[in-house]
C-alpha cells in the first residue's frame, strides 16, 4: 500500500477488494483449488507464478493476513503459522541444521527456552544462551562459524527485559549473521524491529495482534534486510535445492520466505488455518487503538503497585526507577504494552492466594487480549525449567505475570487492591 501510517495499515493493509468482492477477506475454507490449465498448476508448484493450489502451503485467507502484518512491519512477505511456537521453530529450521549453532537471550519465553535448550540440541542444533544484558564483547565470544542466528524478544516474557536492538544489532552485522526478534509484545504499532536492524521476526499473533484470545496462530515475518548471497555462513540458501528443481534461494528476490515456505511449510504443514486467519484479520483492525489503551492502563496500575506495601518489586518500563526505564524511551517511545511482572512479599502460597481472591481479573495460561489476566509462571508456563534455568530467564517464585487489559483502569486497580488485602 502507499505509505499510509500504522494506525491507517491496522485497518486497510492486507485486502484490496475488486469491485463487487467481499470488502473483508472471505473465508477460504477449502483444502484445494481448481486449475483447468495444466501449465498454470505446474507453474505455482515451481514457483514461477502466484497462486493457490493446496492449503498446506498457502490459502487466499491466510494471505489476506500475512499481507497485512508483512505492511505493518514494512517487510516484503510474511507466513502465517499454526501457532507463534510453530513460528519459531520452523523460522529456525529455515536457516541452521545439524551441526550448527544459535544464540538466544535467555530471557525468552519458557516455551522458546525450551525449544532451544531441549528440543532442537535433539536435532543437532546446539543453543548458546546469553544474558541480554552482557556485555557485546561476551556474547561476541559465544559466535565461531557454525553460528547462524541471533534472537531475543523485544520485551521478554516475563521478566520484561527491554531488548537493546542498538548492541545485538551492531554484532550481527559484523559477523554478517542474521538477526531475529520476537515482537510479539510489542507489535509494530509499538516497535518496527526492521527500524533497528532486525532481519526477521516473529509474533504469536493469537495475542495483541489478534486481540480477543479466539485464535491460535503465529506468524514470520521476512523484512528483506539480510544478504543471503555468497554468505559462506548460509551454503543451503548457495546451493540448489534438489527438492525443488535445482532452486537457489539466495538468487531470488525473497531468499528467507520462499526458502521457509517451499521447504518447512511444505513438509511439516504448520500453516496457520482459514479460520483463524479471519478472526485474526478482524481483530487486527483495532490494534493501534487497543495498544494505545493497554499502555495507558499498564502505566496506572505499574504506578500503583509500584507503592504497594504487600508488593516486593515491580517490572514495567514505565517507571522511572526501571532498569530499562531509558532504553525503553528510545525503542519504544509510543508505550511498553500492557505486560507486567511483580513480586508478592512472600512464597508462592502467597502468590496463590492473591490470584484466587481476585475477580475481575482472572487465572489463565495467556497474556496480551483485551481482558486483564494473571498467571504464575514459575509453576505453570514455565513449569518445565529447572531452578536454574528459572533464575536464567528472570523468573523468580514469587514473580506473577499479570497482562493489563482495556478495561476501566479504576476497576483494574480496585480489584488488585481487593486481592492484595486478601493476602
Amino acid at each position: 500500500m502507499k505509505d499510509y501510517k500504522l494506525d491507517t495499515l491496522c485497518v486497510q493493509a492486507g485486502w484490496s477488494p475488486k469491485t463487487g468482492e467481499s470488502r473483508i477477506p472471505p473465508v477460504c475454507q477449502s483444502t484445494t483449488f481448481f486449475y483447468g490449465d495444466s501449465q498454470a498448476m505446474a507453474d505455482c508448484f515451481d514457483l514461477k507464478s502466484d497462486g493457490y493450489f493446496y492449503s498446506r502451503l498457502a490459502n487466499p485467507t491466510v494471505a489476506a493476513f500475512e499481507n497485512r502484518v508483512a505492511a505493518l512491519d514494512g517487510g516484503l512477505c510474511a507466513i502465517g503459522c499454526a501457532s507463534g511456537m510453530s513460528a519459531v521453530t520452523l523460522a529456525a529450521l529455515t536457516i541452521a541444521g545439524s551441526g550448527d549453532n544459535i544464540l538466544c537471550s535467555q530471557s525468552v519465553y519458557g516455551g522458546t527456552f525450551n525449544l532451544f535448550g531441549t528440543t532442537l540440541p535433539k536435532l543437532g542444533i546446539e543453543c548458546r544462551f546469553f544474558d541480554p544484558d552482557d556485555s557485546a564483547g561476551h556474547i561476541e565470544s559465544l559466535i565461531d562459524e557454525k553460528t547462524k542466528f541471533v534472537i531475543a524478544e523485544t520485551i521478554a516474557n516475563p521478566s520484561m527485559v527491554v531488548l537493546d536492538f542498538g548492541k545485538l544489532s551492531a554484532i550481527c552485522k559484523k559477523h554478517e549473521l542474521v538477526f531475529m526478534v520476537d515482537n510479539t509484545l510489542t507489535t509494530p504499532v509499538l516497535c518496527r524491529p526492521k527500524e533497528f536492524g532486525a532481519d526477521i521476526v516473529l509474533y504469536s499473533t493469537s495475542k495483541y495482534m489478534e486481540g480477543h484470545a479466539a485464535a491460535l496462530g503465529g506468524m514470520i515475518v521476512d523484512l528483506g534486510t539480510f544478504n543471503f548471497k555468497n554468505n559462506p555462513r548460509y551454503p543451503a540458501f548457495n546451493v540448489p535445492d534438489e527438492s525443488y528443481h535445482g532452486l537457489v534461494y539466495a538468487d531470488l528476490a525473497v531468499p528467507f520466505g520462499t526458502k521457509c515456505r517451499a521447504q518447512m511449510i511444505r513438509d511439516m504443514g504448520a500453516i496457520m488455518s482459514p479460520m483463524n486467519a479471519y478472526l485474526s484479520f478482524l481483530g487486527c483492525d483495532t490494534l493501534a487503538l487497543r495498544m494505545e489503551r493497554h499502555c495507558e492502563n499498564a502505566n496506572k496500575v505499574a504506578a500503583f503497585l509500584n507503592g504497594h506495601p504487600k508488593v516486593e518489586w515491580v517490572k514495567h518500563p514505565s517507571l522511572a526507577d526501571n532498569k530499562y526505564h531509558d532504553i525503553a524511551k528510545k525503542y519504544l517511545p509510543k508505550g511498553c504494552g500492557g505486560m507486567l511482572s511483580f513480586g508478592i512479599k512472600g512464597n508462592i502460597d502467597k502468590c496463590r492466594a492473591f490470584m484466587e481472591a481476585l475477580e475481575l481479573i482472572t487465572q489463565e495460561t495467556h497474556v496480551a487480549d483485551v481482558r486483564s489476566c494473571v498467571l504464575h509462571p514459575a509453576s505453570t508456563t514455565h513449569r518445565q525449567l529447572s531452578e536454574h534455568e528459572l533464575e536464567m530467564a528472570g523468573v523468580p517464585a514469587n514473580l506473577v505475570r499479570l497482562s493489563v487489559g482495556i478495561e476501566n483502569a479504576e476497576d483494574i486497580i480496585a480489584d488488585l487492591e481487593r486481592a492484595l488485602e486478601r493476602v
